[in-house]
């Protein structure tokens, strides 16, 4: 006769079922295999370590006696950190953390739940999916959208998405959305190009949001918490995750080349990333908790100033070091030394690619999540290290990183994450058919379209149109809610090539260096900026041809015109105004 985990638990203890401590298995267990010993149901507790309710409801719900008989008796319970493991959070991502999903023995879902459930909920939950294991109402046949051949989105994908943008702005607290209020990049990264073609509208909505979200940013530790909830900005939510991080440094790194602003918030972000959140081999950490103590509130906590909040100790870090999380920051902090010449961020940058090629590289190109992944690879690391690299090449012209991205799009390719109905998470995805994440898609298509412009790398190209053609297809594009702005943004750079910025000059030589740098304030992030040495190597993408000069010179170059040779370097920025003009970024 078959024997429950629960009760091998027990007699091993020498106790009753009911008396043993309870047992979460772990997903790489074949939590289905396990249910189909004595037909029980999974319920799957998928959250991280930073989330504050995912806290409370592990001390409150799933310390209930009557909640623990249930999944004792009839199910097979499985805990599993989002952040570990992408493949089950880009599967559930609607849900928030906590997500809780019951499913039967052979992988069946029969119920999906978003956030916190209070235990005599729960308890009745699991009594009655015990009694009627058939799927619940949360449970819907997702809609099957077949990806045509199209590279841009349809004129009414296009209108409705637009509007979308122009008309989800809160105008009583400002941002997009009424619920949560938080920086959304792409959203603000759209409204800062529109503003440089002229748009005053989206100029304003972009320097409110800048100047609303400062009220997120810690102003004792530094760093950014995720958002601000009931539809205000004076509500934060304490966690600091390392996405906001990036996403906050890399925009304020934006808005501070375009108009010159203050750059207050990117100091503070960069040194919480470097007080607090760098490991000692100069990889990044994770996460940061909500909360001091597990469950509790820290609103007063975290108005204390820096003696008060040490007195009492600090929220946890998640120390573990992830690719993805590290490839977001370094592209973050490259941006920065673009827009402001920051050297402390460049060198933050190169520390931290260095450790993660060295603990985190495969020997082809690719790159693992974790220290032990139990899944994968997965597309996001891919897709992040591949933009990281490609953004370190940008500001150093340091040709390996170059290669490295080039590596990564290939891996892309060959570990088979790539299909003509768009990129999939993960190769291999458990019991489950291959899940494609939309923001995922958004970023390796806008990542490979910049790489083969940089390249001339076919692979590169092909590659970006299978993100390209999923992103666009009406039914997906027209599902994503407010954020649209990756697809608006990925469309309008298909439709042109990147700003080219090139300065001809030896290296090592000042004035060709003072050249560089101003090209690298360019006020987009979709830009091709090289510095070409005439007694040097070719550029790997060599599509212009540049004249042999006395003196070093800088050329802004679209649509196979270039300007004239510019040896002041305060004239490069209106004559890549000119060109975004002409680009019509609105």
């Amino acid at each position: 006769m078959a024997v429950s985990l629960p009760l091998l638990l027990a007699l091993f203890l020498g106790c009753s079922e009911s008396e043993a401590p309870f047992q979460w298995v772990q997903w790489h267990q074949d939590p289905f295999a396990l249910a189909a010993v004595d037909q029980r149901l999974v319920l799957l507790d998928l959250g991280t370590e930073w989330c504050h309710w995912c806290h409370v409801m592990e001390e409150t719900t799933y310390a209930d006696q009557a909640v623990l008989k249930q999944l004792r008796e009839a199910y097979v319970a499985v805990q599993v950190d989002a952040d570990l493991r992408p493949d089950l959070a880009n599967r559930y991502e609607d849900y928030g953390w906590p997500a809780t999903v019951i499913f039967s023995a052979d992988g069946t879902e029969l119920a999906k739940f978003q956030g916190y459930i209070e235990p005599e909920r729960m308890a009745s939950i699991l009594v009655a999916f015990r009694e009627d294991p058939t799927p619940g109402p949360s449970i819907v046949e997702a809609e099957v959208f077949s990806p045509g051949t199209d590279l841009g989105l349809s004129d009414e994908s296009r209108r409705e998405l637009t509007s979308r943008f122009m008309h989800g702005w809160d105008p009583e607290h400002g941002g997009w959305g009424s619920v949560h209020k938080y920086l959304d990049a792409d959203m603000v990264e759209l409204a800062l190009y529109r503003a440089r073609a002229g748009d005053a509208q989206n100029a304003e909505r972009a320097q409110e949001v800048l100047q609303k979200q400062r009220q997120l940013i810690d102003p004792v530790w530094g760093g950014v918490y995720q958002y601000s909830h009931g539809g205000v900005w004076t509500n934060p939510h304490y966690e600091k995750i390392m996405q906001m991080q990036a996403w906050n440094l890399r925009t304020y790194a934006l808005a501070t080349a375009q108009y010159g602003e203050p750059d207050d918030a990117g100091v503070l972000i960069r040194d919480y990333i470097d007080g607090f959140m760098t490991s000692r081999s100069k990889a990044f950490y994770t996460s940061q908790d909500a909360d001091l103590v597990r469950g509790e509130h820290s609103e007063a906590y975290f108005a204390l100033d820096d003696a008060g909040r040490r007195a009492l100790g600090i929220p946890k870090i998640d120390k573990r070091v992830y690719s993805r999380e590290n490839g977001w920051m370094i592209e973050a902090l490259a941006h920065r030394y673009a827009a402001v010449g920051d050297p402390k961020a460049r060198k933050m940058a190169v520390l931290a690619a260095s450790q993660i090629e060295k603990i985190r590289a495969f020997d082809i190109g690719g790159y693992k999540h974790g220290q032990n992944d139990k899944a994968g690879p997965y597309l996001g690391d891919v897709v992040a290290m591949g933009r990281a690299y490609l953004a370190l090449y940008m500001v150093s012209q340091d040709r390996t990183y170059l290669a490295r991205s080039l590596n990564a799009a290939r891996f892309t390719r060959r570990f088979a994450l790539g299909s003509e109905a768009g990129l999939i998470t993960a190769a291999a995805d458990g019991p489950f058919p291959p899940t494609r994440e939309y923001d995922e898609n958004c970023d390796a298509a806008r990542w490979l379209n910049l790489l083969a412009a940089y390249t001339g790398n076919e692979e590169a190209s092909a590659l970006s149109k299978v993100a390209m053609r999923y992103i666009v297809t009406p039914g997906i594009a027209r599902e994503e809610g407010l954020g649209i702005g990756g697809v608006l943004l990925a469309e309008r750079e298909f439709a042109r090539p990147p700003a080219h910025l090139t300065v001809v000059g030896s290296f090592g030589d000042p004035a060709a260096e003072v050249l560089f740098l101003q090209a690298l304030r360019e006020p987009t992030t979709y830009k091709r900026v090289e510095w070409f040495d005439p007694k040097g190597a070719p550029l790997p993408n060599p599509d212009v041809e540049y004249p042999e000069l006395d003196e070093p010179a800088a050329f802004v170059c679209a649509n196979g015109a270039c300007s004239s040779p510019i040896t002041d370097p305060t004239r490069i920025r209106a004559a890549s105004d000119a060109l975004a003009r002409r680009a019509g970024w609105k």
